[in-house]
This record gives structure tokens, C-alpha cells and sequence, in this order.
């Protein structure tokens, strides 16, 4: 019913088009076109932004506004004028245009394979249909796409057809327009939409969109060669067609990728002689659901000739940073894949004031916005909005209600993570969880899956790479994939140095996590009467000063106290001076795996196969009993999992470690 009702609405409108002047519907046209601009603020936003894309860094915010409304007013005319034009005879339509360089098309039909016009949806594109460019005996057909709607679909093929253009339905395979083409015939095919999975990604206006390469494709199987045809309006119910020049042919170096990318740098080139006639209301630039990272598409991204893949807009990403070291650490390699997701991908990190130095240093983050400590929910959005930045997609790694909130009301367009607590409402795309709890599976693939399912690739080695400037001996391994993946040899370039060992004997998670003091303070003396020359440094959290002073009393001042006393950076500095660190389950022993130094953890409460350090050569130190792992910050029983952990076994792991 909804069907026929559209149908009858769109012919009532066609027939009062088809009884006014040509010009009077122009003019109305123009009036209703700003009266819709007011109507639909959503349509007016999305022109508003695809003009930005385009534009923005040409036009000042008033141009663009001008634009927007001069759009709606030029869109609206001309649909209502090609209602009226489908039922002009085509002599009538052959007096209100221009054709600018027809003679290319001559040109292209003497070589006698045909020609592919490239076109796009701009001015009153319905006049194409309405009449032929090169007389009545040129074979002229278009490749179109069906309407959903049945009646309205069949009524526009027949308008279509009428002055004996031949319509080929998309759907139905390459055989019949190749044949058209091989026949020397003329073959239309609208460009400008977004072509999801099946496009090659390239760039229109600086900014990747996918796009068709049909014309490329059978412009390499039939020799046709391809010309760009746009249609501008020069003044009231009047239009100017412009031919192109061909585009070059895919074969040898340029592949039918590049050839689509050409093609795309062509249709630019219209559409800036009139921009006010293309049709911006169409979402060109859409974010793909859910894959958005392009990395698994099949046809990838292509660029013409002489364009750097750095001279791309920017797909602009913020992640949302988790509130602990730890997780920050493990979080790492899914930064660093959704980086490596997209070639114009640009990544943002929205951080805890106190996690800022560590994301300033990791790579693949390109910069880094710091939530001062104190502020709320809407201080965050704030600092979101201060960036002066248009994020395309926010991606939510903590699981936090407060974090999807500071997402939308920072108003960013997608919002992505786990439905997390009571947030499931304010995401626009939801990561399924894991189905199964067995088999157990390390920490750092909970942060991995939310990339994996937004279009990454997750098991290149590489991501678990410790951070840049990572002390050791590095060399590169190949591995089956023909990936390099990075190894480290311990110590080997820092014999000559002094022997540093980093002792970590906090944990702010609970005492659940914490070795007693006593047996760090007896495995350090252990330690040092086996390597005299080794210099421990106590390191730990703001919290814990009367820890460290207790655990240098304890050891009769044999350590560097520096607990409490370093800033996060100062703390990295000091991982990377040691040869080890031990330490508890702690975050930490996560920032010094990742920065490349060897860690001997103690385990009790928690579970190393799900939040031990990442990287190999580690040694984690654990006692198995019944109650663990319990995840609990304070033990309710007798604390046997540490307990049992004896001093001497430690120092002797330590020791083994320092030798290997």
C-alpha cells in the first residue's frame, strides 16, 4: 500500500509539473528548496558536513552556509524540472543545453570500441536520459539500479527509455553492456555513490570514499575508453554538459584501482566548477557498519598518480583510554591495529591526565588529550570539543557508563565498545563479547576483539613490539606470513653498564596482590651476595612512601628509594635503565614489558595467563593453590598463595634470569 501511495503522490507531482512553464517551475522550485532547508535539519547537517569535507579548509563558515542553502534551493529545482522534461519532446530539451566538448565523444567513437560516460548525480542529471548527445544514430544505453519501489521503478524505465536509450540493470552481470560496448555503443554509469564492500577506496576531495570501478573494468575489457560528463545549470531551467578528456586506459602499470582513483580526481574536477549542483545530500563519505577499518576490504585503497597517502584527510579516531596503567599497557597492540587499520587513519587518545605521558609514547598515536584530574563527565566532553577536531568514530575501551557519555555529549557521530554497564542505549555499534570463558585467554585479547571486529588485523606479531627507543639487542625475524616480527636479546648491549634490578613491591589494586616486604627485602640481600655489583631501585606509587621507606629499612639501605618520588615519564626512564624488574602484578610490570625490559612477576590473587606480562623471556613466579585465582583485593583466609612463595626461590629465578 505505502508503495502505491508514493507512487500516486510522485505522479500527481509529475502532472502538475508537466501543465506549468519550464521556467515558473524553476523559480518554485528554488523557494521550496529553501523552505526544506528549514524543514529537515538532519539532511541540512549531513550537507553541512560533506561541504566541510570538501571545502572547509577553502571556504570560510559563512560561504559554506551560503552553499548549504543555495544547494537545497539548486536540488530542488532541478528535480522538479526534470519531472517536467520527461514528457518535453527531445528538440525542446536540446534547446535548453550546452554541450561542451562533444567532439571528444566523436573522437572515441571512430576508434570503434565504444565509449563509457562516467557520470555523476549533478544539476538535472535527468536530462542524459532525455536526449542523445551525438544525434539520433548513436547506440545510447545506461546502467541503473532498480527502486525498491516496484510501480515508481517501472514508470521511471519507461520515461527513461523513451527517446530509445537501452537500460541494463545492474544486477544482471557485465555480458550485456560489454556486448553494447564492443557494438560501438555508448554506455552510461553513475559514479558518485558510495559503492560499500565491493569499491576501491579513494580519495574525492582529499578524502577516501568507495567507489566503483565497473568503468574500469569494462573499460579493460573492452577497449572502451572512459570520458567524465557533468551537468551544470547556467542560469533558470538551463544546463551546460561538459565532456571530459578520456582517462587513461588500466594496463601495464596503471591497474584498474588506479584507473578508478583517476576517475574519481575527474568527477572532483566538475563538481568544483558548480558545487552547488552536486548532490550532497547523499552520504558519500559513509563510515562503514561495522568495518570501518578497511584493511580486510577487498579492493583496498588506490590513489592517482603523484598523490602521497599523507596528503589525505584524516579519518579521525578517539579512543578512549582505560583509567589504569595496566590496561593501558595491555590496550596497546589494539591501538596500534586500529592504526594500522586504515592508511588516512588518525588516532587520538582521550586519557587520565596521569596516563598521558605513557600514550605520548607510543607509537602510532598521533596525539594525545589529557582529562585534568577532578573533572567530570562533561569536563571530558569539553576537552573533546576543545580539540577543535570532527571525530568520525569514538572507541570505547573502558567498559564505563561515564565513558560513553563524554562521547555523545562531545557529539561524535559513531560510538563504539561493549554494552558495558547500563550503556548499551548511547553506542551506536556493539562488540559481542566472548561466548565462551574457557579456554582462558590473555587480557590483551579483550582490547584486540574490539578492533578485530571493526575491520583490523589482529595477529600480525608485531603489534606486541615493545614501545620504540626499548632497551636490548633488536633483529628482525620473518616469520610464515612473511610479517618481520621484532626479537629482543636481553642485556646483550648493556654488559658494559651497571647492573640495575627494579623492585616494584606495591600493588594498588589490594594487599591480595603484594609479596610481603620481608621476603622482597630477603631476596634482595640474596641477589646482592650472588652479584655484588647489582644496584636495586625501589619504584612505586604516590601511595606508597611509607612502603618504600619500610622496604629500604628492611634491606639496611641497600636501595635507591624512588617510590612516590616520579613522574610517569621519570618512571619510564628508570624501566628502561634496568636489566629486570621484579615485581608483583602490578601496572608497573606491564609498562616495563612493554618498554622492552625483562620482568620476574609474583602472582597470588590474579591469573598470569590473563594479566601476566606481555612479550617472551618473562618469568612469572606463582604458587597454585585451591582458592586461586580469586581476584580478590584482600585474602579472606590464610594468604597461602604468596606465603608459600619462599624467598629463596625468587632470588634464585631472579638470579637464573640475569644469567640467561
Amino acid at each position: 500500500m505505502s508503495h502505491r501511495f508514493t507512487y500516486l503522490v510522485y505522479r500527481l507531482v509529475e502532472t502538475t509539473c508537466r501543465i506549468l512553464p519550464l521556467t515558473l517551475i524553476w523559480h518554485a522550485g528554488r523557494i521550496l528548496g529553501r523552505v526544506g532547508c528549514l524543514l529537515f535539519p538532519g539532511y541540512k547537517r549531513l550537507v553541512r558536513r560533506n561541504l566541510e569535507i570538501a571545502f572547509g579548509s577553502e571556504r570560510s563558515r559563512a560561504e559554506l552556509a551560503w552553499l548549504t542553502r543555495d544547494h537545497f534551493a539548486m536540488l530542488t529545482a532541478n528535480l522538479l524540472c526534470s519531472l517536467k522534461i520527461s514528457w518535453m519532446s527531445e528538440k525542446a530539451v536540446a534547446r535548453r543545453l550546452e554541450v561542451v566538448g562533444g567532439e571528444k565523444i566523436t573522437a572515441a567513437l571512430e576508434a570503434g570500441h565504444g565509449v563509457i560516460y562516467a557520470l555523476c548525480h549533478m544539476g538535472n542529471w535527468e536530462v542524459l536520459s532525455q536526449t542523445k548527445l551525438m544525434g539520433p544514430g548513436t547506440k545510447s544505453a545506461a546502467m541503473f539500479q532498480a527502486l525498491s519501489n516496484p510501480f515508481l521503478n517501472a514508470h521511471v524505465k519507461r520515461q527513461r527509455a523513451r527517446v530509445g536509450h537501452r537500460l541494463f540493470d545492474r544486477n544482471d552481470g557485465f555480458h550485456g553492456p560489454s556486448q553494447w560496448l564492443r557494438e560501438n555503443g555508448v554506455l552510461g554509469i553513475l559514479v558518485d555513490q558510495h559503492a560499500g564492500d565491493g569499491g576501491v577506496w579513494c580519495p574525492l576531495f582529499g578524502r577516501l570514499a568507495s567507489t566503483t570501478n565497473l568503468p574500469a573494468l569494462l573499460s579493460r575489457r573492452t577497449g572502451a575508453p572512459i570520458l567524465t560528463l557533468s551537468v551544470e545549470t547556467t542560469k533558470a531551467a538551463f544546463w551546460k554538459i561538459t565532456v571530459g578528456d578520456p582517462l587513461p586506459r588500466a594496463g601495464g602499470r596503471m591497474d584498474t584501482d588506479t584507473v578508478t582513483a583517476v576517475m574519481n580526481a575527474a568527477v572532483e574536477t566538475g563538481i568544483r566548477r558548480s558545487p552547488a549542483d552536486w548532490f550532497w545530500v547523499h552520504n558519500r563519505w559513509k563510515t562503514p557498519n561495522p568495518d570501518f577499518l578497511l584493511i580486510r576490504y577487498k579492493r583496498g585503497a588506490a590513489l592517482p598518480p603523484g598523490q602521497a597517502m599523507e596528503n589525505l584527510q584524516r579519518f579521525e579516531i578517539l579512543i578512549r583510554s582505560t583509567n589504569w596503567l595496566g590496561d593501558a599497557c595491555m590496550s596497546v597492540p589494539a591501538v596500534r591495529a586500529i592504526k594500522r587499520g586504515r592508511p588516512d587513519a588518525r588516532v587520538t587518545i582521550l586519557t587520565p591526565e596521569k596516563l598521558a605521558g605513557f600514550w605520548r609514547a607510543v607509537d602510532g598515536v598521533d596525539e594525545v588529550l589529557s582529562i585534568p584530574k577532578g573533572e567530570g563527565i562533561r569536563g571530558a566532553a569539553r576537552v573533546i570539543k576543545g580539540s577543535g577536531r570532527t571525530y568520525d568514530t569514538a572507541i570505547l575501551f573502558p567498559n564505563s557508563l561515564r565513558a560513553a557519555l563524554e562521547a555523545r555529549l562531545a557529539r561524535i557521530a559513531r560510538v563504539v565498545g561493549y554494552k558495558g554497564h547500563s550503556r548499551k542505549w548511547l553506542l551506536h555499534q556493539i562488540i559481542p563479547p566472548k561466548k565462551r570463558i574457557t579456554p582462558t585467554e590473555h587480557h590483551v585479547r579483550h582490547y584486540l576483539r574490539i578492533a578485530w571486529r571493526l575491520g583490523a588485523d589482529v595477529e600480525d606479531p608485531t603489534l606486541r613490539d615493545p614501545l620504540p627507543g626499548a632497551q636490548g639487542k633488536q633483529s628482525r625475524t620473518v616469520i610464515g606470513s612473511g610479517r618481520e616480527t621484532m626479537v629482543f636479546r636481553w642485556g646483550e648491549d648493556r654488559q658494559e653498564e651497571e647492573l640495575r634490578i627494579g623492585i616494584c613491591a606495591g600493588a594498588e589494586y589490594g594487599p591480595a596482590k603484594r609479596w610481603p616486604l620481608d621476603r622482597f627485602a630477603e631476596a634482595i640481600k640474596q641477589i646482592k651476595a650472588a652479584r655484588p655489583e647489582a644496584k636495586f631501585v625501589l619504584f612505586g606509587a604516590p601511595g606508597e612512601t611509607a612502603m618504600g621507606e619500610e622496604l629500604n629499612r628492611l634491606t639496611d639501605g641497600q636501595c635507591e628509594n624512588k617510590v612516590g618520588r616520579t613522574t610517569l615519564e621519570e618512571l619510564m626512564e628508570e624501566l628502561r635503565r634496568c636489566r629486570l624488574l621484579l615485581t608483583n602484578d602490578t601496572g608497573t610490570m606491564h609498562l616495563a614489558a612493554l618498554l622492552g625490559t625483562r620482568v620476574a612477576a609474583i602472582f597470588g590473587s590474579t591469573e598470569p595467563d590473563w594479566t601476566g606480562p606481555l612479550g617472551n623471556g618473562h618469568v612469572i613466579i606463582r604458587r597454585h593453590v585451591e582458592c586461586s585465582p580469586c581476584f580478590l583485593r584482600q585474602c579472606p583466609l590464610d594468604f597461602r598463595c604468596m606465603k608459600e612463595i619462599t624467598s629463596e626461590r625468587v632470588g634464585k629465578e631472579v638470579l637464573h634470569a640475569l644469567d640467561h
